[in-house]
């Protein structure tokens, strides 16, 4: 006893005071710019959002003032299947984890037998020699594995960081969702206002047309003017098929984000409204923030880590496993004395086992390994890159958006007031018809580019939110869902 004592403490105080083989993590640094670059000091000019780097950007979609909006991101969140999918793969890693950890202990078994056995008469059988007899045994071995350099638990940590890159992974597709709930329910309100405003034109074109003929059969018009007026009516309801067509897509794609079938918000977005307006202020958070808040960033940063924890699995290769077995079990030829405790059969011992030659297999294997980290860094590095890049390509998208948009105002006004002017002139004589066409299809077009930019203000908003990772920390369901 006093020899097996000697080797259980001697193993216990190599785990105690093992080395972990491989490198320890450390998290790459990443260049940060001071402030964001597309953003302008001053502040806008009246009628636009004012774009300002503080607060959280958090529940985005509140700020659109859009109660049908707030309920689709809603539902999203709770219903999503690709959300659910991504649920599942952080239960997933959990249970990998959990897997990962059971190695750091004592691996215990049960076993028990009865086997009738004839020993031969010829063989080395003792004084058993062709005699026939019971064996009965039960009993339990156990077997552990002293983490001496550190293999199991670099497992353990490669484990954790898988854990938390699945939790990063599911917040990057709650982002994700989110941001196309936003950008399908947009175009779809946008829609519905290019096809009220193409619908407009039409009647006004066809009023157009009604007075072309009028004069015509007075004979105060040629019949060119007739058939203008003809066409323009045929060319500005043409949009109208692809218009539709384009807003019940929309429609669909909101209704399979939900789960639910492609027609089942058919009723609930029959009405038309308007295309959802940005607020005056939109916050979007300092540049040091942006690392912390991004889920992909964070995402690809666990992935290294996890990586990182990888090589020292493959190193530990490279060095002896020791192992402290043990086996205690009843074993007796007559089923009378099982229970004697004469009949106890007890093991304690220690063992190691040294790969000597695996043909280059384990360097190769730390080589893969290493080079694979060398992959991610560089894939967080470009991840990080991507990420300011986001940002500032929606702060100029966004700023520009609004800029266009207010010129575009003022065009409709202008041509609106134009097309009025030449209808009154054309009807007293005093201009040709084809004034009345340009300026009835400088209308139709102004109106239908200003609903565009004005849809294109609301995306480049939610493309910003999106960029600068608001919203996953919002729904309190994701974290109930995956736990």
């Amino acid at each position: 006893m006093t020899m097996r004592a000697t080797w259980f403490a001697v193993l216990v105080s190599l785990c105690a005071a093992g080395c972990m083989v491989g490198p320890n993590y450390r998290r790459p640094d990443a260049p940060t710019p001071a402030s964001w670059g597309e953003l302008t000091p001053s502040a806008p000019p009246a009628g636009r959002s004012d774009v300002v780097p503080n607060g959280i950007p958090s529940a985005w979609w509140t700020t659109f003032d859009d109660a049908l909006l707030t309920s689709l991101v809603s539902r999203t969140v709770q219903a999503n299947l690709t959300l659910k999918q991504a649920e599942a793969r952080v239960r997933e890693a959990r249970a990998l984890r959990r897997i990962a950890g059971a190695d750091l202990w004592p691996q215990v078994q049960a076993s028990g037998s009865y086997t009738r056995e004839r020993a031969s008469k010829n063989g080395i059988s003792g004084g058993l020699a062709g005699q026939s007899f019971n064996l009965y045994q039960a009993g339990f071995d156990a077997n552990w594995e002293v983490d001496v350099f550190g293999g199991n638990r670099r497992a353990v940590e490669a484990a954790d960081a898988s854990v938390e890159a699945a939790e990063e992974e599911r917040d990057a597709v709650l982002v994700s969702l989110m941001g196309e709930v936003g950008v399908e329910y947009v175009t779809y309100r946008s829609l519905q206002q290019r096809l009220a405003l193409a619908h407009q034109n039409v009647d006004a074109q066809q009023g157009t047309l009604d007075l072309t003929r009028r004069l015509f059969n007075a004979g105060l018009a040629p019949e060119l003017d007739v058939q203008r007026a003809a066409a323009q009516v045929a060319t500005t309801a043409a949009t109208i098929p692809l218009l539709e067509q384009q807003a019940a897509q929309a429609m669909h794609t909101l209704g399979v984000l939900v789960a639910e079938l492609p027609m089942a918000l058919e009723q609930e977005l029959a009405a038309v409204a308007p295309i959802p307006k940005p607020p005056p202020h939109v916050e979007i958070g300092l540049p040091s923030e942006l690392l912390l808040r991004r889920p992909d960033v964070a995402r690809s940063e666990r992935q290294l880590a996890a990586q990182t924890a990888e090589i020292g699995v493959a190193t530990r290769d490279l060095f002896p496993r020791f192992f402290i077995s043990g086996a205690a079990s009843l074993q007796s030829v007559r089923g009378s004395d099982f229970f004697d405790w004469q009949s106890r059969l007890l093991s304690l011992g220690p063992s190691v086992s040294w790969p000597i030659f695996e043909g280059g297999r384990i360097r190769a294997n730390i080589a893969l390994q290493n080079e694979t980290q060398q992959e991610l860094i560089a894939a967080y590095e470009g991840v990080v890159l991507q990420a300011f890049q986001d940002v500032e390509d929606a702060l100029v998208g966004f700023s520009r958006e609004q800029s266009t948009r207010a010129q575009l105002q003022d065009a409709v006004r202008a041509n609106e007031r134009a097309a009025d002017l030449a209808r009154r002139l054309y009807g007293q004589g005093l201009t040709d018809f084809l004034t009345v066409l340009v300026a009835e299809q400088s209308v139709f077009t102004s109106q239908d580019t200003l609903a565009q930019t004005e849809r294109d203000v609301a995306l480049q908003l939610v493309a910003l939110y999106k960029a600068v990772g608001g919203g996953w920390e919002a729904p309190p369901a994701i974290a109930q869902a995956a736990s």
